[in-house]
């Protein structure tokens, strides 16, 4: 086993041809990143307000936009091999910025690492009939098991999945159809939503909003990627497994029980099989949660303060402080502002896209770097023109209610930069000197996997 895999995880370097992983092997975690609780709730949410073909066409919709969107800039992660928040540097948002990402990727996923940690104690203390006094303790423990994990790297993350998606799917399988007995699907399938009516475009929102930064965090994962290709069908499969089985069983939960809170009546249906599904459910999608603010704060730490962290500690540091505030019941005061936080995230695909397949005014740097295995030697310290996109954009998806926002901030962010590197204000200010990469820029033997030969 390689010792950077294991520990560092090339957090500040390219991840090396003879390290990565077949395409599966990281199409499972992302399959497991869209088949967790939360998309039960998100298609409670669309059939208490739609009817289930409206459902169905909002989360198809969803879906593409999300697939569209993680293909581009996953893409861009297995060509260069890099994090999201390091790679930002070369794609438009100069080092300053990517500060700014890092900081932003940063507090929001440790938010929900800590806010789903919460919801997960409280709900196998319910389950076993424990008094709220156990909640704090067993937020903690879960807390803690994902950070020993994640610890291990992307390898420790991968043998995770290969155990806990399949068991998963399989008691998710069980409860839903325990659940659903005695329902007539042709009538759940016909039946008038319950609650209040959502739109069409309303429902499409939900379903793009809700995984937008996951596909803006994709190279955190692509990067072990082999190629192009493999990033196309690990996005395919996944995205539209999650979000079609998951999305669609709780349309059919809000309609057979005509209630949105159908996590209780998937875990509760199967007796104490619900406590392994709370808990698997939160190991296979809160080590990502963990693992893409540990590289962030590796990024911030290094641009802010020109030292490098190792990854390990900061995930240790961010774990430990995740379960601790989850633990103390603190974060769940931040579920708004956390929401507030991603609507910053749209605009960042559209400018990394803009940045690198067409405009390319720091691409010459990467695939000069690419040859030699390292990133590139100087990155643009500020990007004036890029921020302040940005910041127009997100004030769009804020306030600007038609159509799809998350779709208008992505769209008018890749557009606003096109038009800025047509008239030449896509220029840096400043050239900082990238903290070098001690990880050899050399080969070492990849990790093996099931099924390797």
């Amino acid at each position: 086993m390689s010792p950077a895999i294991g520990a560092e995880d090339y957090a500040l370097a390219r991840v090396p041809h003879g390290v990565r992983y077949s395409w599966w092997s990281v199409a499972l975690q992302r399959f497991g990143q869209l088949s967790a609780l939360s998309q039960f709730l998100l298609g409670a949410t669309l059939g208490f307000g739609m009817g289930f073909w409206g459902a169905f066409w909002a989360i198809t919709l969803g879906a593409v936009i999300l697939e569209v969107v993680s293909i581009f800039v996953g893409v861009i992660g297995v060509r260069e091999g890099i994090s999201t928040s390091m790679l930002a540097r070369w794609t438009g948002f100069g080092r300053g910025g990517s500060a700014l990402i890092g900081l932003a990727i940063g507090i929001s996923l440790i938010g929900w690492f800590g806010v789903q940690t919460a919801v997960s104690a409280e709900g196998m203390a319910a389950l076993v009939g424990a008094d709220s006094a156990a909640v704090p303790m067993l937020a903690l423990f879960m807390g803690l098991a994902v950070t020993a994990i994640v610890v291990f790297g992307f390898h420790g993350m991968a043998w995770t999945a290969y155990l806990t998606v399949p068991a998963f799917m399989i008691l998710v399988a069980w409860s839903i159809s325990s659940a659903l007995v005695g329902h007539s699907l042709g009538e759940l399938v016909s039946s008038v939503p319950p609650g209040p009516h959502l739109t069409f475009l309303e429902g499409t929102t939900l379903v793009a909003g809700g995984f937008i930064v996951g596909a803006v965090i994709t190279p955190d994962m692509t990067r072990y990627n082999r190629g192009p290709a493999d990033v196309v069908k690990q996005t395919v499969l996944g995205i539209t497994l999650g979000e079609y089985i998951f999305g669609l069983s709780g349309v059919l939960l809000a309609h057979a029980f005509r209630t949105d809170n159908v996590i209780s009546i998937v875990t509760s249906s199967v007796g104490w099989v619900g406590v392994l599904i709370i808990i698997l459910g939160t190991l296979k999608i809160n080590d990502w949660n963990l693992y893409s603010s540990g590289l962030g704060l590796v990024n911030i730490v290094g641009l802010v303060f020109g030292r490098r962290v190792p990854r390990v500690p900061a995930t240790l540091v961010v774990g430990i402080a995740g379960s601790t505030l989850a633990a103390g019941g603190i974060l769940e005061r931040f579920t708004d502002f956390l929401i507030l936080l991603g609507v910053a995230f749209p605009p960042i695909p559209g400018i990394m896209i803009a940045e690198y397949f067409i405009v390319r005014r720091w691409r010459g740097q990467l695939e000069t770097s690419r040859a030699a295995g390292r990133p590139p030697s100087t990155v643009p310290t500020w990007v004036p023109v890029t921020l302040v996109i940005w910041a127009v954009s997100t004030v769009t998806a804020k306030y600007v209610t038609l159509g799809i926002s998350s779709v208008n901030a992505l769209l008018l962010a890749f557009v606003l930069y096109l038009v800025a590197g047509r008239l030449g204000l896509v220029q840096g200010i400043g050239t900082s000197v990238t903290e070098t990469a001690r990880e050899p820029a050399s080969e070492p033997g990849r990790l093996t996997e099931p099924g390797d030969g």
